[in-house]
């Protein structure tokens, strides 16, 4: 039998290293800082801001930066080579908005390559070295309730989010035997600078809606990984948490 954990440790991450990618945008910036504030070292991703990883690893008194596009091999290659993270935040994402019915094949081969490709290519990365170096390590893949409640104009990303959870399950399956947890977690409406002023009408029925009569922040998403990352979830893995607000429990009729 594992031996206890004591209460006080269940959400020490000290000396655990973490792979944060999409680290420049709000909801990476706020896992970033939670895992930081639990003991980890963060290693920030970023694509195009890399200023802005860089200043978050500044203000968190250490760490990494690593940048580069996600969806090829070679980069994600370089990147965990470089950095042998011991756990993984697969947050990295795109979210455009267009119609399906006249939207371009590159348009949505670049979503799925973004947000799925890249979850691949550094779940298989990853397992491979902790599997050599016979040290178990742990991923969280971020998703979305879109990925079971789909939304006009989002086709491409409801439908790579949904693959993304399918994935946290077949992967959490075929490398649980090596000792790695593989886990999702499902944000809802996460208010960001701006959102109200660019979308009134939809945050105003999120607010009427939802059973917890708010937007998510950040901290709602960071905890919630935090928890499936630490010793509290030692025995959880193929999970996909949804965190909402109670939205997904809303009737649909």
């Amino acid at each position: 039998m594992e031996p206890q954990v004591p209460v006080n440790s269940l959400l020490d991450l000290s000396g655990v290293s973490i792979l944060v990618t999409g680290a420049s945008g709000g909801i990476g910036d706020g896992i970033a800082r939670r895992l930081s504030e639990a003991g980890a070292t963060i290693i920030a991703h970023a694509y195009r801001n890399v200023a802005k990883a860089e200043k978050l690893v500044d203000e968190l008194g250490g760490g990494d930066v690593v940048s580069g596009d996600l969806s090829e091999e070679s980069v994600v290659d370089r990147i965990v080579a470089r950095c042998r993270p011991d756990a993984v935040v697969n947050n990295a994402a795109t979210q455009p908005v267009h119609p399906l019915a006249d939207m371009p094949v590159d348009a949505w081969r670049r979503v799925l390559a973004s947000n799925l490709d890249s979850a691949f290519l550094i779940t298989r990365t990853a397992a491979a070295l902790w599997r050599d170096a016979g040290s178990p390590g742990s991923i969280v893949n971020i998703a979305s309730i879109e990925g079971k409640h789909p939304a006009e104009g989002h086709a491409h990303y409801a439908t790579s989010k949904a693959g993304l959870i399918m994935f946290t399950q077949a992967s959490a399956l075929e490398f649980g035997r090596d000792g790695i947890r593989i886990n999702a977690v499902s944000p809802g409406l996460i208010d960001r600078p701006g959102l109200e002023a660019d979308w009134p009408e939809g945050v105003a029925r999120w607010r009427t809606k939802a059973p917890l009569a708010r937007l998510g922040v950040s901290n709602d998403v960071a905890d919630a990984v935090l928890f499936l990352l630490s010793p509290a979830a030692r025995w959880i893995t193929g999970v996909n948490l949804v965190v909402d607000g109670g939205m997904s429990a809303q009737n649909k009729w």
